[in-house]
């Protein structure tokens, strides 16, 4: 009977400790859970493989980056509005609704792209058993069923995630048995060739994902955030969460620069390589840890980002929604079940799985990205809304740094992403 009594106080305990975690902490797990994905594993894989340790200092600087830019998005929320409801506020309703529905389909771009990834995986794992066509639209409804379960839940679920992401990479680093001397000079800034200085900006890129910008400035009210006194918090939360998703894109380095560049391996073609060629080298086991975790964060990806509408759309028509309300879960299930899509997108225009990783990311870097860097910068600059707690000039040469960054991707690869999308070829 003690042992019983002493274990149920044991589980109380533990239960309150971590009912006591997510009162304060939580929400930056799901903003690094969004970009975190199969794009991130692809570009974090192709760094190692290409420039070796070389670009480590990228991803230690895109993890301040990011969050530097998701500080900003909170602040607005705290002292704020939501950034779409901002937009509404100056840009008037039809003006918000507009920037919403664009920004929409390049949500539903990244659901296709994310649909197939992880349709993709499984097929790879189960030896070809089973076609991504169909598991492509079994993904989808099981993000449908996922998404709708509440903001509570789904912090948690993606929380859990993160740090299981965060393990399996560290395990397949681990093994890949790096040295840690050459390791640490891959955190000096050096930028081998203009090729590297491409993938700079992917890191960059991908890791300040534009939804996050949205999405964070909507649920920083739901965790209680409303003041001040919320900032130290607030910064806590996300310095937590970008730690760990930084940690696992470094440890992807490693483990792609540690095996497959000195086996000769130059080029990868899809995030799934890697973890082939590292079966070769490591054994079946590592493929089956790098393919899960990739898997795992590409589904990942998928309920947060495609939350994000579903806020954006109703606020730029003037409502206020949360995510247990009929109106966000009806529209939530809805633009997944388009987004799921992406067998009759590989029909119709010829895009292979490979294609959609990267050409609809590319999208969203040419079209969101920009558009919403600009938004975020007039935002919390704008005495309006934020009245005292305003941009400082250290914080605002981050965010002209974003903005420059983002105008100048969109600008020189426009034409090349938009026409393979539509030439069907990459």
């Amino acid at each position: 009977m003690a042992t019983d009594e002493t274990t149920a106080v044991t589980g109380s305990a533990v239960g309150a400790s971590i009912q006591k975690f997510f009162d304060e902490y939580g929400l930056g797990f799901v903003m690094v859970a969004s970009y975190f994905g199969s794009g991130s594993v692809f570009i974090a894989s192709s760094a190692g493989v290409r420039y070796g340790y070389a670009l480590l200092w990228a991803a230690a600087g895109a993890v301040l980056f990011g969050f530097m830019a998701q500080d900003m998005s909170a602040r607005l929320g705290i002292f704020g509005e939501p950034l779409m409801v901002f937009a509404r506020r100056k840009l008037g309703r039809a003006g918000a609704t507009a920037i919403a529905l664009l920004l929409t389909v390049g949500c539903v771009a990244w659901c296709l792209e994310l649909t197939a990834a992880v349709g993709k995986g499984i097929e790879v794992l189960s030896g070809g058993a089973v076609g991504w066509q169909p598991l492509a639209l079994v993904v989808g409804g099981a993000a449908i069923v996922t998404g709708i379960l509440g903001y509570d839940a789904i912090e948690r679920v993606m929380t859990l995630m993160m740090f299981g992401l965060l393990a399996a990479y560290v395990v397949v680093a681990g093994a890949s048995g790096p040295e840690v001397a050459d390791v640490a000079t891959g955190f000096v800034p050096s930028v081998p060739d203009a090729g590297a200085l491409t993938l700079v900006a992917a890191i960059i890129g991908t890791t300040a994902l534009w939804p996050n910008f949205f999405l964070e400035s909507i649920l920083v009210r739901q965790k209680g955030w409303s003041d001040e006194s919320a900032v130290g918090t607030m910064r806590r939360d996300l310095g937590m969460g970008y730690v760990v998703g930084g940690l696992t894109t470094i440890a992807i380095v490693i483990a792609t620069a540690a095996v497959l560049r000195p086996a000769g391996v130059t080029e990868l073609d899809t995030f799934i390589t890697p973890g082939r060629a590292l079966a070769e080298v490591l054994g079946g086991w590592a493929l089956v840890l790098f393919l899960v975790g990739a898997l795992a964060a590409a589904f990942n990806s998928i309920v947060p980002i495609m939350w994000t509408p579903a806020y954006m759309i109703p606020q730029a028509l003037g409502y206020d929604v949360k995510a247990d309300d009929r109106q966000f879960k009806l529209l939530y299930a809805g633009l997944v079940a388009v987004g799921s899509l992406s067998p009759l997108v590989h029909a119709v225009f010829g895009l292979s799985v490979v294609d959609m990783i990267i050409l609809f990311p590319a999208y969203n870097g040419v079209v969101g990205l920009p558009l919403t860097a600009l938004l975020l910068f007039w935002a919390v600059n704008d005495r309006e809304t934020m009245g005292e707690h305003r941009n400082g000039l250290g914080i605002n040469a981050v965010n002209v740094s974003l903005v420059i960054l983002s105008v100048f991707l969109a600008v020189s690869s426009a034409g090349d992403v938009f026409g393979a999308i539509l030439s069907g070829s990459f």
